[in-house]
């Protein structure tokens, strides 16, 4: 241990060049002692692992809004990002577990040991509180390519293995795991073509530089709107009423599904009425009309679970993304 914080994770926050004495915030309770009842007494602090403006922003900020109308304490964003999002996840798993830190995060969380090679087990060292939403990823193509449906995809690239090629966010990002989780499952070679960031990848697709790209449709919507882009399945039968048709990639016969998620955990230990408690008020608002508006910005929808539920779902991604990265050789850029 360094600091607190435990071996296997320094790898993964050397990167940022960051170490952090005294992870509690002054006034919270140490780890044992009982939970005050009247919780929650002060402000809760949110991490999100990310800049801020992203999904995780889109997602939380709502979140937040209505728990502080319904608990009577605010709620309070607090971005944090750095090493993959290593350095929020790792101020969540190592402050007291009293309810005042909770963070809000997607399915990328499942990505960070075994991308990174700390070891860190989100489902061993993280409280799974509640599953907020759910969205299937796009599987795209350029409006100008001949591959109309994914049969079509698989077949081009197994006449040429390694022909293809798709793009990324990033290495390690979800754009780039959904991708090689696919090669997986239909028994593909897409080459990888790694961009930095979203963007800068969907305009080499439009411009046909690279061939097929898998992500959110909120990150592309505006290029398949303008026709620049097509889709040619999504990678989940779940999706918003108003998302464009398109069949799923399990419609085509392969055995494959994908989605990005977005979860609220808290560090491990979080006594059972509290942890019952959060995940009672949070489903409440997953529930509200008003918050599914919010999620559909991100072509998302509700997917609310009980702890064990989620914690079921977490340990099932978890061993999921480590197969995954096992057999692309997944490595952080």
């Amino acid at each position: 241990m360094r600091n607190g914080i435990p071996r296997r994770l320094l790898p993964g926050l050397a990167a940022v060049g960051l170490a952090f004495p005294g992870l509690a915030a002054p006034g919270l309770v140490s780890r044992g002692r009982a939970q005050a009842p009247a919780w929650p007494g002060r402000p809760v602090r949110i991490i999100i692992p990310f800049t801020p403006g992203g999904s995780n922003d889109v997602i939380a900020r709502p979140l937040a809004e209505r728990l502080h109308a319904k608990l009577g304490q605010p709620f309070v964003l607090e971005n944090r990002p750095g090493a993959g999002s290593a350095v929020g996840v790792t101020l969540t798993a190592q402050a007291a577990p009293d309810g005042y830190t909770l963070l809000v995060t997607t399915s990328s969380v499942t990505a960070i040991g075994p991308v990174q090679g700390t070891g860190f087990d989100p489902a061993a060292e993280l409280e799974a509180v509640a599953l907020l939403a759910r969205s299937p990823l796009v599987v795209l193509v350029p409006a100008s390519s001949p591959l109309q449906d994914m049969a079509a995809l698989v077949a081009a690239e197994k006449a040429r293995p390694g022909s293809l090629h798709f793009a990324s966010s990033g290495p390690g990002s979800t754009t780039h795991i959904v991708a090689e989780l696919f090669n997986l499952r239909a028994g593909t070679k897409l080459q990888h073509v790694p961009y930095r960031g979203t963007a800068p990848a969907l305009t080499d697709l439009v411009a046909g530089r690279v061939d097929v790209m898998f992500t959110t449709l909120a990150a592309a919507s505006g290029q398949v709107r303008a026709g620049l882009l097509r889709i040619l399945a999504y990678t989940g039968d779940d999706r918003p009423g108003d998302a464009p048709p398109a069949p799923s990639v399990k419609a085509s016969g392969i055995e494959y599904e994908a989605a990005i998620w977005w979860g609220l955990f808290a560090p491990r230990g979080l006594p059972p009425g509290l942890l019952a408690r959060l995940n009672a008020v949070v489903n409440e608002v997953v529930a509200e009309p008003a918050y599914a508006r919010h999620l559909a910005a991100e072509g998302a929808l509700p997917a609310p679970m009980a702890p064990p539920d989620f914690a079921g779902f977490l340990r099932r991604e978890v061993a999921e993304m480590r197969e995954v990265v096992a057999a692309a050789r997944i490595r952080p850029d």
